[in-house]
């Protein structure tokens, strides 16, 4: 059973998004919401887009007020609560392993990516005092900038992805229409 807190400490927690979550018990939304702050912090300093780093303000801003929001809540809808995941709040075990299997090559991909990102980088440091001047300087722009083109595909990607889903949908809708009369009843 979860129960509240105190509140100064609830205060002091809920200035670190997540933390005063975690504090009153809420574990796995707490961790979403730190999970999402920091992801944010290293994705725009990693990859140099400070664009990224304007989530943070909101992130902060959703993770106070909803910490401060469950301290005051009624005694009765406060234990009713339950601790869930922010970004998927219905995803359960079984839900979780068929989203692992679907997204398993992304994700693949995506750590391959920030590997060679790495290990390029490193390599460069260690190739410095033997390449010429020119050649460090493309490999290092083409280092530097990989990340970046590689998000910016993706997000594009994601982007003709979720409209061809939309389109897809309404297409659907569109030929369940076609076969209902005009009481929603089929003919």
């Amino acid at each position: 059973m979860i129960r509240k807190k105190n509140s100064f400490l609830t205060f002091i927690f809920s200035l670190l998004p997540g933390a005063g979550q975690m504090y009153m018990g809420f574990m796995k939304r707490g961790m979403s919401l730190m999970s999402v702050f920091f992801l944010f912090i290293f994705l725009g300093a990693w990859l140099e887009m400070g664009l990224l780093l304007l989530v943070l303000p909101i992130t902060w801003f959703y993770s106070f007020f909803d910490t401060h929001n469950l301290r005051s809540m009624p005694d009765l809808e406060f234990n009713a609560m339950e601790d869930e995941y922010i970004l998927f709040p219905e995803i359960g075990r079984d839900k979780f392993k068929v989203f692992q299997n679907k997204y398993r090559n992304f994700f693949a991909i995506v750590l391959i990516i920030i590997g060679i990102s790495i290990l390029w980088n490193n390599m460069l440091d260690i190739l410095d005092y033997l390449l010429p001047g020119y050649i460090r300087s493309i490999l290092s722009s083409f280092g530097h900038y990989f990340p970046q083109l590689f998000i910016g595909f993706a997000i594009i990607l994601l982007g003709a992805y979720l409209i061809r889903g939309k389109k897809k949908e309404l297409d659907m809708e569109g030929k369940v229409d076609i076969f209902e009369d005009k009481g929603g009843n089929p003919l």
